[in-house]
């Protein structure tokens, strides 16, 4: 047993979970003057986010905006020659940029004299781990309070093959271990769409498969609208109302049956599938039932506003308490639980959690949707500036985006903000701060924009709300 896992026989809090959540969430205990221990496999923190999903993710989606953009550039009278691609180096490179940041976190856990223990944590009882470290040893851990921040795992489907190199998940497809001729992506929600695209620009040929009438199921249709549009032309072909009777392997690929209104030819050979239909929370294994944490049926562990679990000395964060499966949502709840558990009268209570789809082009949104809206019988005014009408969108060959606001006509408070277009991610923030800050219309109409720029199209579409924007006539309705 080495000197750091003796030193960490009792600590007033223990983080389970080194992911976006859990590391945020020690790095603040620390900076508070916490004595501070961490549980997690992996040598760093970092967690699914940064080894396994949004970091490599956005790195390969990187690659292929650039492929995209280089095959666009002829419109403009730049010509270039057919991307070559070079696999082993772009894989070389996505790794690269997990282990600078990941190494980094490391760092700053050592900086802050945060223990950070290689291993897997349950609980012996409220108060108690049970630790088996990377070296198969096992040790107690006792502590005041604890925080779980075990995150979530690739929702597996029934019925297909076992054991499958030919079958991918959002983990195993971010290797990126060759380059199918055909895929097929089961599920249209933003993995699917965000890996599906990576393919399409390598070269796969993407069949996506999708059970609802729409893509991204839950999004305002008009700011799908115009990413369904462009991966019409770039995926092989899209089946909405579809889903996925068999699966069988064979030598030469795997032969899928579709059921669907809308397919013609039921049974398809792929070189490989991407099972990309949601995550399911890491609550299995963990001695919950040891204490008197409660899971629901879906698996999630229950908390209050304070990130408290039935047992007071737990709080739970991130994927494994509920919707929305963000890292961004999992880090705010993280420094919640711990402002909570030092005495602080804190309660994680937004009013708007962004989400981004990376895609191109992106699709993000905060706040009360148009849809939902509607869907509880509230009364909304939407306002939508059309990016045909934004200079700097034309000047990037871009026109085709949309950002719109979602208003309560009696007070003119902004409940929501919807945007599709590139950079949607970044400029979502405003919209955020806008719900946050319960800002009006004519906040967002009076605060002076850059122009050109993209950012503008906040303050144009807050001026078609009073029907007064300079670059569209529309005017407002009496």
């Amino acid at each position: 047993m080495t000197e750091q896992t003796r030193s960490t026989d009792r600590t007033r809090l223990v983080v389970i979970g080194a992911g976006p959540g859990g590391y945020a969430a020690a790095f603040l205990a620390a900076d508070m003057g916490m004595d501070v221990a961490v549980v997690d496999p992996a040598p760093n923190p970092g967690g699914v986010c940064l080894y396994r999903g949004c970091i490599p993710s956005k790195a390969l989606l990187h690659v292929a905006r650039v492929i995209d953009e280089s095959r666009r550039a002829a419109d403009w009278g730049v010509k270039f020659a057919e991307p070559a691609i070079d696999l082993d180096r772009m894989r070389a490179w996505k790794d690269d940029v997990v282990e600078k940041l990941t190494g980094g976190l490391g760092q700053l856990t050592r900086r802050r004299k945060i223990r950070y223990i290689r291993g897997r944590a349950a609980f012996a009882g409220a108060t108690s781990l049970e630790i088996e470290t990377e070296d198969g040893k096992r040790h107690g851990l006792e502590f005041e309070h604890a925080i779980l921040a075990t995150g979530s795992r690739p929702v597996a489907l029934s019925g297909f093959p076992e054991n499958s190199d030919r079958l991918l998940d959002s983990t195993s497809a971010l290797d990126l271990q060759d380059v199918p001729r055909r895929l097929l992506v089961v599920g249209g929600g933003y993995i699917g769409l965000e890996l599906g695209s990576v393919y399409a620009a390598l070269g796969s040929k993407v069949t996506v498969v999708e059970m609802m009438p729409s893509l991204l199921p839950g999004v305002d249709k008009d700011l799908v609208r115009p990413l369904a549009k462009k991966l019409q032309r770039e995926l092989d072909e899209i089946l909405l109302e579809t889903r996925v009777a068999e699966v069988k392997e064979q030598k030469n690929g795997l032969k899928v049956r579709l059921d669907g209104k809308e397919v013609d030819k039921p049974e398809r050979l792929f070189d490989k599938v991407l099972v990309s239909v949601g995550r399911r929370p890491n609550s299995e294994n963990l001695g919950l039932e040891k204490t008197r944490i409660r899971i629901d049926e879906a698996g999630f562990v229950r908390v209050d506003e304070r990130l408290r679990t039935a047992e007071p000395t737990i709080y739970a964060i991130g994927d494994l308490v509920g919707q929305p499966m963000l890292a961004h949502k999992a880090s705010h709840e993280g420094r919640t639980a711990v402002e909570a558990i030092a005495g602080h009268k804190v309660a994680f209570e937004p009013a708007a959690i962004p989400a981004v789809v990376f895609t191109d082009p992106e699709v993000a949104w905060c706040g009360s949707t148009e849809d939902e809206a509607k869907a509880q019988g509230r009364k909304v005014a939407v306002a939508r500036f059309p990016w045909a009408a934004s200079g700097r969108a034309m000047t990037l060959g871009r026109d085709d985006g949309l950002t719109k606001l979602v208003i309560d006509p009696d007070t003119e408070r902004i409940l929501g903000v919807g945007i599709v277009g590139p950079g949607a991610g970044e400029l979502i923030a405003e919209g955020v701060l806008a719900v946050e800050m319960a800002a009006l219309a004519g906040d967002l109409r009076l605060s002076i924009h850059p122009h050109p720029t993209l950012s503008e199209t906040m303050m144009e579409a807050a001026e078609v709300f009073f029907g007064q924007s300079t670059h569209v006539y529309r005017p407002k309705r009496r």
